[in-house]
């Protein structure tokens, strides 16, 4: 019997006119990490989110946290709060920077950063003599973090938030898109995300000055002036023209693939609620999740490995949640405030596959394995 066909998490999805704009930037020779698509993508992104938003595309969603940690005056021997449910990408430019990652664990509404824990990490930190310098929020999978808790707790201690979008363009927390909420927000265009440039990301935020900054220090932090002129150690960290033509072709058809993984859920909910082992995560009032990936939770982690290790006999690929970044090697010395939500998470969650490009029968076979573990 032949394999069958893979069926892969959240494969790219390209709409049909990214190879234009593309072209454009093959014809006018703006093969360079600038030029008229850069800016015409970042002006795309900045209406879609909110016209008081200033864009600074990146090569990466990563080297956007980097910098919105360096404005924001993170140094060497800092503290940063950073939700410990997520990718290391969140995790990781703390370091970059010399600073010191503290991690917060979860809450059972959305899984991401408690506001409980929060607070009473800050207050902790400021007891043991060290004020935290940011904080690194993460809307997980698509669902919004407690957007006014987290901000209100950030407000209370004057601590700033660094947004980070890179799972969440197109969610929307009251009606107002992710990206917009804290002192600098991220979002990420990699291969995997709900649209993509091919690798890039981008820095958003409200204040002019803090984008000028961010593509100063991305463009090595060359100086104006006749002369290769740097005063302070910059990045290439700019975004190429080239994929920036990609990303504008990627921004026509945001609304529909964010409809098209939403449709995704819906059909998994649909087809498995009923059976009592399966958990969803809904969406609380007020909070409608681009659903990236949608994610189901299992009685156990035998049951979870269950079901992902069938799905990958059927050539179907499933991931567990993110493993948190307190239980990786490499910050097995940082300081955290956990309640063991994270964990549980990580030994019950599978992700699903969740692409756009998902066709129906490529949804059925997926239910149909699931269901077949339950029978």
């Amino acid at each position: 019997m032949p394999e069958q066909s893979k069926i892969w998490l959240s494969s790219p999805h390209m709409g049909g006119d990214e190879q234009k704009f593309v072209k454009e930037a093959f014809d006018t020779n703006w093969i360079a990490p600038l030029g008229p698509n850069v800016t015409s993508f970042e002006n795309d992104i900045a209406n879609y989110i909110d016209n008081n938003v200033h864009v600074a595309a990146l090569s990466s969603g990563t080297g956007a946290i980097h910098l919105a940690l360096e404005i924001l005056g993170v140094g060497a021997g800092d503290e940063v709060l950073c939700q410990t449910f997520t990718f290391s990408a969140s995790a990781n430019p703390i370091k970059y920077l010399g600073a010191n990652p503290v991690f917060i664990d979860s809450e059972k509404d959305t899984w991401n950063m408690s506001p409980v824990l929060l607070k009473k990490a800050i207050q902790d930190r400021i007891v043991k003599g060290k004020k935290p310098k940011a904080i690194v929020a993460v809307h997980l999978y698509g669902m919004p973090y407690k957007v006014n808790e987290i901000s209100a707790v950030a407000k209370e201690f004057n601590i700033p938030v660094v947004e980070d979008s890179a799972e969440a363009f197109g969610s929307t927390h009251n009606g107002v898109q992710c990206g917009s909420f804290g002192a600098i927000g991220i979002l990420s265009f990699n291969g995997n995300k709900i649209i993509t440039t091919s690798g890039g990301g981008a820095l958003v935020t409200k204040d002019e000055a803090i984008k000028n900054k961010a593509v100063f220090l991305a463009t090595q932090a060359r100086e104006d002036a006749p002369h290769y002129q740097h005063s302070v150690v910059g990045y290439n960290y700019r975004m190429s023209n080239v994929l920036a033509g990609i990303g504008r072709g990627q921004m026509l058809v945001l609304n529909d693939r964010v409809a098209a993984r939403r449709a995704n859920y819906q059909f998994y909910y649909d087809n498995l609620h009923t059976i009592n082992e399966i958990e969803f995560l809904n969406e609380p009032d007020g909070f409608y999740s681009n659903r990236w990936l949608s994610c189901i939770l299992l009685p156990s982690f035998e049951i979870r490995e269950k079901v992902r290790l069938a799905l990958l006999d059927e050539n179907i690929e499933s991931r567990p949640l993110w493993k948190p970044m307190h239980l990786q090697p490499v910050f097995n010395a940082s300081a955290s405030y956990m309640d063991g939500t994270s964990e549980d998470l990580f030994e019950k969650g599978l992700c699903l596959p969740s692409g756009s490009n998902l066709e129906q029968k490529d949804l059925q076979r997926v239910v149909d394995k699931i269901k077949s573990q339950f029978l």
